[in-house]
């Protein structure tokens, strides 16, 4: 199938990323929010990334004005039918994304392949409940989606073949690596790295170290550009223990137990940047260790 439009379900963090992405690649996109503020934010965002990307001179200016003027926004869920691929991009939470899906059915094109930018969540599971399981995938870009240059390619169970080559040339065409997973709990990418964030957790919750020595740690002793703490930060800790809630529960072993301390700074309301609270206290002019 040839992939000419795209509509984007969400306009958070995730979402104007990768209609920032889409857009540049010379797609028409149209991003759909629960709230005019949200795609307001969204589309702000993206200028302000690809005025970065214009001054650093990834990209032309009038690269630049040609993908604004390829974005368009909607607050009916249903204007995204006429779409030729769909990317889901609301909450990590199954219920928001099955009911989304449910919502778009009646409305979408025969033809529309649907995609899921679920980090952990069970593509078969989520393909089961639409009327297209054949034309359903994960497309799992990483953050920040302009930037990061890998999508996970994730096939349900019931994900044909056809499908599956029009993602990978999709992929290939926003100039971004496909990394090919199976449909197990968190995929490739999410599957190894956040209990490595999750040990992090414990290694402070046990007081083998702070904060600040943890993240120096793994940053000059094992190469890593963020530290583990940072980086659980910087993807919301609300994200991560709903992952390592996906690995323990769909995986039964001991060993992706979320770490208490990450459930409490979750009930805290401490999730991260986005809250301007986490493992750093964001809320003054340099990030400072909350432990």
């Amino acid at each position: 199938m040839d992939i000419k439009n795209v509509g984007i379900v969400g306009a958070g963090q995730m979402g104007n990323g990768i209609a920032h992405v889409f857009a540049l690649a010379g797609y028409d996109v149209t991003i759909n929010d629960i709230s005019q503020d949200a795609l307001d934010r969204g589309l702000k965002t993206i200028r302000k990334n690809m005025e970065r990307q214009v001054s650093r001179e990834k990209i032309s200016a009038a690269d630049r004005d040609a993908a604004l003027a390829r974005i368009s926004t909607t607050l009916s869920l249903e204007e995204l039918g006429s779409s030729d691929l769909i990317v889901e991009s609301a909450s990590e939470r199954e219920t928001i994304k099955s009911a989304i899906f449910e919502d778009l059915q009646p409305h979408l094109k025969a033809e529309t392949i649907l995609t899921s930018n679920t980090s952990s969540i069970s593509i078969t599971r989520l393909a089961s409940r639409t009327d297209r399981p054949e034309r359903f995938m994960g497309l799992h870009f990483m953050n920040p989606a302009p930037v990061m240059p890998l999508v996970e390619l994730i096939r349900g169970i019931a994900t044909d073949d056809a499908t599956y080559q029009t993602m990978l040339k999709v992929v290939e065409n926003l100039g971004k690596t496909a990394a090919s997973a199976e449909d197990f709990p968190a995929f490739i990418v999410n599957r190894i790295l956040l209990p490595m964030i999750n040990e992090a957790v414990y290694t402070l919750y046990e007081g083998v170290g702070n904060v600040r020595s943890i993240d120096t740690a793994m940053k000059l002793g094992a190469g890593h550009p963020m530290g583990p703490l940072e980086l659980a930060d910087f993807i919301g800790l609300d994200t991560c223990l709903a992952i390592m809630n996906v690995l323990h529960d769909g995986l039964a072993d001991t060993k992706y137990r979320p770490c208490p301390l990450l459930t409490k700074y979750v009930e805290a309301g401490w999730l991260g940047r986005k809250a301007g609270r986490g493992f750093y206290d964001y809320r003054g002019e340099e990030p400072v260790p909350s432990r």
